[in-house]
């Protein structure tokens, strides 16, 4: 019984002692110790680094204690931009503005990756080094993530006070990050043996993108006189563009010589529309993926006209 007692409160002890010291802890050190790991699995996942995460979400959220991170679990600040799920009105810039409203904090991490990683405006960070924060800190803000003039210097100073830049590292033995969506992008010359491949004479230089072949179009050129290059049928070669009958073809055209992919490549999985205007068909030879597949995955009709903000999903 005495054995038991001892034991007992030898447990006491060590949770009150624990809890003295979380009650002398910074909400900002609590809000790191509870949020870093969650950072570093998104940057292996997306590519942002743990320290920008992590140093956004401290201002952006006030360490987890302001009204949207509270009642909406949003951390980053992001607002509907023709959001589908939950929504929370909230006066920013201007009053009863909509922001995003998550079931977790982990959905609003997610989010916030994907907002970043599948927007064109900030492609050109993830071609930084994901240890450069002072590059991503102020990329954030040329590519208008915030109004704020300050905001580079606000997260810079965040990252150095609290360390943050250690979390870049973490993990980095055993795993490996995601290559730039620009790079798994670029478009690929081939070369004579993987024309080969293709089962094409390499007369003039070629292209793949998503591992499909493809030529620009010179002036003067129709898909009729692209395939009969080529030995591929009229038919053929329009549906491989998506076509269901021959249109005018202006120069610098992707004209794609074999069918595109069900799907974009590994590390492109969505799309978020930045301008107005912007086609499922453009969408399609961007990324190299079928027509049909697209408005599949996303559960589009036919003739489904993309809105701005919008989420493509590339990859099922």
């Amino acid at each position: 019984m005495k054995r038991t007692l001892i034991i007992f409160l030898s447990v006491c002890t060590l949770a009150l002692s624990a809890s003295l010291a979380d009650s002398r802890k910074s909400p900002q050190s609590l809000y790191i110790e509870r949020y870093a790991d969650l950072a570093v699995d998104e940057m292996y996942r997306s590519g942002v680094p743990a320290s920008i995460t992590l140093a956004q979400g401290l201002l952006e959220s006030r360490y987890g204690q302001s009204e949207l991170a509270v009642k909406a679990n949003n951390h980053f600040g992001i607002k509907c931009h023709n959001w589908n799920g939950g929504r929370m009105y909230y006066d920013d810039d201007r009053k009863g503005e909509c922001f995003r409203k998550y079931d977790s904090p982990e959905e609003s991490f997610r989010d916030h990756s994907d907002f970043l990683r599948f927007r064109d405006r900030y492609r050109f960070l993830f071609d930084l080094e994901h240890t450069d924060y002072e590059g991503w800190a102020h990329g954030l803000k040329k590519a208008g993530y915030a109004t704020d003039s300050k905001y580079p210097q606000k997260l810079i100073r965040l990252i150095e006070e609290y360390e943050l830049y250690k979390y870049d590292i973490q993990g980095s033995v055993e795993r490996v990050l995601p290559e730039s969506p620009a790079h798994i992008e670029t478009v690929k010359p081939l070369s004579d043996r993987q024309s080969e491949t293709f089962h094409f004479s390499l007369s003039r230089q070629m292209y793949s993108i998503n591992g499909v072949p493809f030529v620009y179009s010179l002036d003067g050129e129709s898909y009729a006189s692209i395939a009969a290059r080529y030995n591929i049928f009229h038919k053929e070669i329009l549906r491989y563009n998506d076509l269901k009958e021959d249109v005018t073809l202006y120069p610098g055209t992707v004209v794609y010589l074999q069918k595109k992919k069900k799907q974009a490549a590994k590390g492109l999985d969505k799309h978020i529309v930045e301008e107005s205007g912007e086609t499922l068909d453009d969408i399609a030879r961007r990324y190299a993926v079928r027509l049909s597949s697209l408005r599949r995955m996303n559960r589009f009709p036919e003739g489904y006209m993309p809105k701005e903000g919008e989420v493509i999903i590339l990859r099922k």
